[in-house]
């Protein structure tokens, strides 16, 4: 049975994207729903981005296979991108909206 991953755990590695510690890559883009799939050095996490903003996280998995949902972390009253810093959630929807224009 995996382990939960905290919405701290989650927003650390994006902490971490956002600053250039960790690699950030775009996986896919879902662009009907707004989903981008992006990968932070083996944590897959699934971003609801629209309209060029990042709104929440809906899902993320680490390496281990550790996982949670934007339901599970709403239990416990916030989700990981709430948690950034205004400096750092513009780092990330600046890396989303420039991969996001390298694909379409």
């Amino acid at each position: 049975m995996s382990a939960f991953l905290s919405a701290r755990d989650v927003c650390q590695r994006l902490r971490e994207a956002a600053l250039g510690v960790l690699a950030f890559e775009v996986c896919e883009v879902i662009s009907e729903s707004g989903l981008i799939a992006v990968d932070i050095e083996g944590w897959r996490l699934l971003l609801d981005f629209t309209d060029g903003h990042l709104h929440h996280c809906e899902s993320a998995r680490n390496c281990a296979g550790d996982e949670a949902t934007l339901n599970t972390w709403q239990r416990y009253g916030t989700d990981p991108v709430s948690l950034l810093s205004t400096w750092e959630l513009a780092q990330i929807e600046r890396l989303l909206r420039e991969a996001y224009r390298v694909r379409a």
